[in-house]
């Protein structure tokens, strides 16, 4: 159902940049140049995942907090000698690849104040909303095994300001940067069946920031349609996922013949996402 959203959030972005303008036109005389008051309103857009060609698992073996260990066999050869990807692995072997991660559509519904200041004009927003995104990593053992991170983003919101210029009265180009906060739920698949694994802080409520730019155009006085870019970026430390012993025990097990008698494995803390949307607003 996503990709079809994410398509039509995609669509809607086109059709607004092309219209806005027209739709200013139309009646512009009319329309008053004044941004300072307040507004309600929503967006929906399309949101994706930041590619990183480079994301990897780590390990501690020893357990110490410490990751980059590097988890051996017992002939003391590196376990994990076939490698990374950035997504979620399609079989037991790297040689199968990865699925990339998944995009999606967002929605947020916002509140906010402008002041203007001559051309200038400065506010506030905050918005609330949800995304349907997901970045995946996963490490490829000799055994031959897959293991795969997933961080998933759900309800999110940010408190930006705005700084823009008014152009023509009825058009606002502006930047826009401020803190975010989203609620993340991570998840662990294996195709390695000899051990146990026990995820720690499966959910996660992380604070990030973002950073972006728009074009809003008033169509009347007290209606504006817009087009909003945003970058944000997200910052997790706190999962982990043990790989201990399982049944039957092992003497040969890499991650088991460990000072600490089991590893951890950690991700990339980074989840950077990027965001198109059309935005609606009822100014009062």
């Amino acid at each position: 159902m996503q990709p079809t959203l994410g398509k039509s959030a995609v669509a809607i972005l086109a059709f607004a940049a092309m219209t806005a303008p027209a739709l200013a036109q139309s009646d512009e005389s009319s329309i008053s140049g004044n941004w300072t008051g307040g507004y309600i309103g929503g967006s929906l857009g399309h949101t994706w995942i930041n590619k990183k060609s480079d994301e990897t698992i780590t390990f501690d073996t020893n357990r110490d907090g410490t990751f980059g260990d590097t988890v051996t066999t017992v002939a003391g050869a590196n376990a994990f000698a076939p490698g990374f990807c950035n997504g979620a692995g399609v079989s037991n072997s790297a040689a199968g690849g990865c699925r990339g991660d998944k995009d999606g559509t967002a929605w947020n519904i916002h509140a906010g104040f402008d002041k203007q200041f001559g051309g200038i004009v400065a506010g506030l927003v905050v918005e609330g909303g949800k995304a349907y995104v997901s970045d995946s990593a996963t490490a490829f053992s000799s055994t031959p095994a897959s293991y795969t991170m997933t961080r998933s983003l759900g309800w999110n919101g940010t408190a930006r300001a705005r700084l823009g210029v008014a152009l023509g009265g009825s058009t606002l180009v502006y930047a826009t940067g401020g803190g975010t906060y989203g609620k993340f739920k991570n998840s662990f698949a294996t195709t390695n069946t000899f051990n146990t694994f026990t995820q720690t802080k499966a959910k996660e409520n992380i604070w990030g920031w973002v950073a972006g730019g728009g074009i809003e155009q008033k169509v009347s006085d007290n209606f504006s349609i817009g087009v909003l870019y945003k970058y944000t970026r997200f910052k997790s430390s706190d999962y982990r996922v043990n790989a201990r012993q399982g049944t039957p025990p092992s003497l040969t097990n890499p991650f088991v013949i460990t000072s600490a008698g089991s590893t951890d494995f950690a991700r990339d803390s980074r989840f950077v996402t990027h965001g198109a949307q059309v935005t609606a607003s009822f100014r009062f």
